[in-house]
């Protein structure tokens, strides 16, 4: 008798018990899914609000690449470039991939082997092969170099050594003349449309370039 009271009133205070902590578990339960549900309202007024940004900057990133900065700043300084200018040669030449066109060319600066080697041979580049040119240093160095040399050949005129740096500075040596020397030299002057059409992107990827990417560049 006595054992089935003591099990009566060991069940009794067990049952009185779990009847308390129902409405407190639900009420618990409750607090969290508010909490829940206000943490997930404020995320998601902080997305509508960096919408605009986020998109902008994505799309910035998407349709303006800029990698390898700190080597573009470091030959720009070392061969007297304008940084946005490699940038925007590296930006018509390749979108900043490292990849070999069906012409041979190679890396971000898509040199072709025997420029590579005419740079190699100037440069004092005795221990150069041609698989260098995969590597972001050296394509970059041996783009810029060729960039500065072809500057220097046509009085620092751009749109002239942009022109060699697509077509060639056998062409660009015959159009330069025909137009009267560097000075007179105009994009009229270019007789091949796509070389045109790409002097054209470099100059304009250039001074976009330097507006979105100052400080990377170091301008």
């Amino acid at each position: 008798m006595s054992t089935r009271t003591a099990s009566s009133s060991a069940r009794g205070p067990r049952s009185r018990g779990g009847s308390k902590r129902g409405p407190t578990r639900s009420r618990a339960l409750r607090r969290r899914l508010v909490l829940l549900l206000t943490v997930v309202a404020a995320a998601a007024g902080s997305a509508l609000l960096l919408a605009p940004w986020a998109d902008e900057a994505v799309q910035e990133v998407v349709t303006l690449p800029l990698r390898h900065d700190d080597i573009i700043r470091q030959q720009a300084h070392d061969k007297d470039l304008d940084p946005a200018l490699i940038a925007g040669v590296i930006f018509a030449e390749s979108h900043f991939r490292d990849q070999t066109s069906h012409a041979g060319a190679k890396g971000l600066m898509q040199l072709m082997p025997d420029t590579a080697d005419f740079i190699a041979q100037r440069s004092g580049g005795t221990a150069f092969e041609q698989q260098d040119l995969a590597t972001p240093q050296v394509n970059i160095a041996y783009g810029a170099y060729y960039l500065r040399y072809l500057l220097d050949r046509y009085d620092q005129k751009e749109a002239p050594a942009v022109a060699a740096y697509n077509a060639g500075h056998g062409n660009v040596d015959r159009w330069v003349r025909a137009a009267g020397g560097a000075d007179r030299f105009e994009l009229g002057d270019i007789r091949f449309p796509e070389t045109r059409a790409y002097v054209e992107n470099v100059l304009s990827r250039r001074g976009e370039y330097r507006d979105h990417y100052g400080r990377e560049l170091g301008l």
